[in-house]
């Protein structure tokens, strides 16, 4: 047996291993069971792959056989003719398990904190920055995920200074942690009476959303200051200290939620933001060869990297990361053609990893 097989044969029996675990409920306490379902759903796609590979090749063995034994002319051309496509078959095959078998990011599995700023361009920029948080609330719909706003600043005209969004579901983070950096926008502003094309730009970062197993906050690190929140809200606003800043002492790390008419909601909020941040940080010192990995592959995640360019005179949007330019700019920011863009860029890290690991 080569040692691809003697590997592979090893994570079947890991993958009914894992599985009988879970199906005895030993009595395992819950930041266990999380760490083993999560394995199991890890594992299964890649069972079904392997058991897969294993029937393709006693396939190809039959069809080989029948090949150079039979002794009819026409079953024998069948059988080679069969032979061809099967190789073909375990080729494919092979090829989706060594990219299953590539190291995974441990978050990929997570939900998101989206936060969204708008940047150069004053009002066009955070007219863009509200744009952006359009296209990933309706892409996060056609997934499936659900979607929720925990923070919005906004600045009349329908823009908005700054938004942290919630984004749950399966593959979250897997998927929209590409779209970390600068985004560019070119386009007359409604603002422009001349008509002249301008320049602006929103930036996007993406935190995995981290469970309270993830990241231990104690209580007695945390300045929590309540405060009566102001600008749009209605008349409550100015009459209770709902608004909650909540200032992590040993990072320095702070959040204010105002959003909420209730200073509960408020605080849960914030609350989630800031493990967020604070996991990110954890996660940033504790896998820098990870992170030196993607900025050579799609780009460090930074803000002030200039990750995509919308250009709307022209229809378009470029990816400048993986050179790719689709002309259907429309159907990107009402979501519905994002994972031509996200899919490419998923695609082009995977074929980076098998480079390195080949």
């Amino acid at each position: 047996m080569d040692e691809f097989k003697g590997k592979l044969n090893s994570i079947l029996e890991r993958h009914e291993f894992v599985k009988d675990l879970l199906n005895n409920q030993l009595g395992f306490e819950q930041k266990e069971f999380v760490k083993l379902s999560k394995e199991f759903s890890n594992l299964s796609e890649l069972a079904e792959e392997i058991k897969l590979l294993f029937s393709r090749e006693d396939e190809l063995k039959d069809a080989k056989d029948l090949a150079e034994f039979s002794g009819d002319k026409d079953i024998k051309g069948m059988a080679e003719e069969e032979v061809g496509e099967i190789k073909k078959s375990i080729e494919e095959v092979r090829q989706k398990i060594k990219i299953l078998l590539l190291p995974k990011d441990i978050d990929d599995d997570k939900g998101a904190i989206l936060e969204i700023r708008a940047g150069t361009g004053g009002d066009e920029a955070g007219l863009f920055a509200a744009n952006l948080l359009k296209m990933y609330e309706m892409y996060a719909s056609i997934h499936g995920w659900k979607f929720e706003i925990l923070k919005l600043s906004e600045s009349g005209i329908g823009a908005i200074k700054e938004a942290s969004i919630s984004v749950s579901g399966k593959g979250v983070f897997a998927r929209l942690k590409f779209e970390s950096g600068g985004h560019r926008v070119q386009r007359v502003p409604v603002t422009e009476a001349s008509g002249r094309i301008h320049t602006s730009a929103a930036t996007v970062a993406v935190l995995p959303e981290a469970e309270e197993f993830d990241v231990q906050i104690e209580e007695k690190d945390l300045q929590i200051d309540t405060y009566r929140a102001s600008g749009a809200g209605g008349q409550h606003v100015n009459k209770t200290d709902s608004a909650v800043r909540i200032t992590h002492l040993p990072t320095g790390t702070i959040v204010a939620v105002q959003d909420e008419r209730s200073q509960h909601k408020n605080k849960a909020k914030a609350m989630k933001i800031l493990r967020a941040k604070i996991y990110e940080n954890e996660r940033t010192k504790q896998e820098s060869s990870r992170s030196e990995a993607r900025k050579i592959q799609v780009g460090s995640g930074d803000r002030s990297e200039r990750i995509r360019t919308y250009n709307f005179p022209q229809g378009r949007v470029s990816d400048h990361r993986i050179n790719l330019t689709l002309y259907k700019i429309e159907e990107v920011m009402n979501g519905s053609s994002l994972d031509e863009i996200i899919n490419r860029l998923i695609e082009f890290d995977q074929a980076e990893n098998l480079r390195k690991s080949e």
